[in-house]
């Protein structure tokens, strides 16, 4: 039995993984043209925060989604592995000037150990005029060393890698017995997927150890502290294929950020980084048969999680593995 898996984000790590834990005889084969550092979950702050219009198919599966990935990142965090998978608890602030329901989540205000509204002295913690606010607890998973650490448990167990770019899907189709595709963004051209769409984001790493919690302002201001550095934070230029970094969005950055904590003036820039996040609504995990004249491809997607990846991988790794086991019931190797 031979699985393949097109991407090395956090998705298609993450979904490898779950492949070779409930497939043991399988061999499972990660293809893609990125790794590592070249890839979106790079950038990513790593924060279980899903948004509140993040969605799958329904309510019931998106909810589930979620409630997976955080019991998985949980388990991680709390094993002897936590700190050398880069996954750990970390604090959080959510402030409002405008709208209470900004500092709300509907998602996760059940599902973490506390979420509950910030008290009148909490609102004075960062200065400005904060009228709503929440703390909650939640956990963090910084990808370069998650992607290290996935990596090589992956490899361990016999998985293979193969540095490829897929030029169509039904290429792949005397190569395995069935396919996940994980590409991200690569959907739009892969897939001819026209509801994929690049949401640029930008953040700067800086170096800020006396950062212990994470804020989150509005205009998609946030401070996360993570293994190593402070990542600072953000932008969502919807539709934007812009690589670049922008010195005005690195000003605009800066300049929120520093207001939201004052300390941050003297933080010491280590680097700035780009990142097109792959949206879609809904997120896109489900079965597709792929039929040419030399016969049929089983295509399992799971792609489109937008700035949500780090956050959801888990889930709908589990989602997809499950629709990969329907699939192939029946096979005369299982």
């Amino acid at each position: 039995m031979r699985i393949g898996v097109i991407g090395a984000g956090v998705v298609g790590l993450t979904t490898a993984l779950e492949l070779q834990n409930q497939f043991r005889n399988a061999e499972i084969e990660i293809v893609a043209d990125k790794f590592g550092e070249d890839t979106t979950s790079y950038v990513a702050a790593g924060v279980f925060r899903p948004g509140t219009s993040f969605s799958g198919p329904n309510i019931d599966v998106t909810r589930k989604w979620i409630n997976d990935a955080y019991n998985h990142w949980d388990e991680i965090a709390n094993s002897s592995e936590g700190g050398e998978a880069g996954v750990c608890s970390l604090s959080c602030y959510m402030f409002s000037s405008t709208d209470k329901s900004i500092v709300r989540n509907h998602y996760i205000e059940k599902l973490v150990p506390i979420y509950r509204q910030a008290s009148e002295e909490e609102l004075k913690i960062c200065p400005g005029d904060w009228k709503y606010g929440s703390y909650f607890q939640t956990l963090l998973t910084e990808f370069s060393i998650y992607q290290i650490w996935a990596m090589e448990k992956y490899l361990k167990n016999g998985g293979k890698i193969k540095i490829q770019t897929i030029q169509t899907l039904i290429s792949l189709q005397n190569q395995y017995d069935v396919i996940v595709n994980c590409c991200g963004l690569g959907a739009k051209t892969l897939c001819s997927d026209i509801k994929i769409v690049p949401i640029r984001g930008q953040v700067i790493k800086v170096y800020a150890p006396w950062i212990k919690t994470a804020f989150y302002g509005e205009f998609d201001t946030y401070i996360v502290p993570g293994y190593q550095t402070v990542t600072l934070g953000g932008c969502r230029n919807f539709d934007s294929y812009n690589l670049n970094i922008s010195k005005y969005d690195s000003a605009s950055i800066r300049e929120r950020c520093e207001a939201l904590l004052p300390s941050l003036k003297t933080a010491k820039v280590v680097k700035e980084l780009v990142g097109l996040r792959p949206h879609r609504d809904p997120v896109r995990v489900e079965l597709e048969l792929l039929h040419s004249a030399n016969g049929m491809l089983k295509v399992v997607h799971n792609y489109g999680h937008g700035g949500y990846g780090v956050t959801t991988a888990p889930g709908t790794a589990k989602y997809a593995v499950n629709l990969v086991k329907d699939v192939l019931k029946g096979h005369s190797r299982l």
